[in-house]
């Protein structure tokens, strides 16, 4: 049976420097595997999605997670079954390293594991991005498993008012910025997110700038924010 865990990519294992291993999930985003699970998704961030990035480009990739993707809906006991208990290994593994383990089961999805895996490890550290804004304000209002931390992903149908109400409540905004970060947008604190992917040490009610990769340097839909 193949893996669903892995044990992080180059922008996950910055965490390690801090004293974190992630482990993360990746799904084939949208509706690749014949089933949707990124179902607020726009065109920006469609086109610009880091599905294909680093190993993902390879076709033997790309299969494995339709596969895994098919799997969580045609067998949902079996799948979740086997995510426990890759979790559970998965932080024996970090233990042994002198490493705190976190999960990122979105890496390239948008679905709710607050109540499929997440309320299950208490003790866990989980995180995640949402373009789900009703799951985002549920979640701003403390009715998540305290466990799980999200941020929110701007996207280019995203109004600036809501980034603002948004970070005003309390929460923290990703968006993705041109060849530089700003320090400020729309007048709220800009931290670097390319630092490391641990999102819930970022404190409250920040922009989380993150520099544009692969095929978002050609967006042209307004995904991709042009500092000014």
């Amino acid at each position: 049976m193949a893996k669903l865990l892995n044990a992080g990519n180059y922008k996950t294992r910055k965490g390690e420097k801090y004293g974190w291993k992630t482990y993360g999930l990746h799904l084939a985003p949208f509706n690749l595997s014949g089933k949707n699970v990124c179902s607020s998704a726009t065109t920006g961030c469609s086109t610009a999605c880091l599905n294909t990035a680093g190993r993902g480009i390879m076709h033997s990739v790309q299969d494995a997670r339709i596969k895994k993707t098919r799997r969580f809906f045609e067998d949902r006991d079996g799948f979740l079954s086997q995510l426990y208990k890759e979790i559970q290994s998965s932080v024996k593994s970090a233990t042994r390293k002198e490493l705190k383990s976190c999960f990122r089961l979105n890496l390239t999805s948008d679905l709710p594991w607050e109540g499929l895996v997440v309320k299950y490890f208490p003790r866990l550290q989980f995180y995640d991005y949402t373009k789900h804004l009703k799951r985002f304000v549920r979640f701003l209002e403390g009715k998540f498993p305290s466990n799980y931390h999200l941020t929110y992903s701007r996207s280019e149908e995203t109004p600036d008012t809501l980034v603002k109400s948004l970070c005003a409540s309390g929460g923290n905004v990703a968006v993705v910025f041109r060849k530089k970060l700003p320090s400020e947008w729309l007048g709220i604190e800009v931290i670097d997110g390319d630092d490391s992917d641990l999102r819930f040490e970022d404190g409250k009610g920040k922009i989380v700038g993150l520099l544009e990769k692969g095929l978002a340097k050609k967006d042209k839909t307004g995904f991709v924010v042009e500092p000014e």
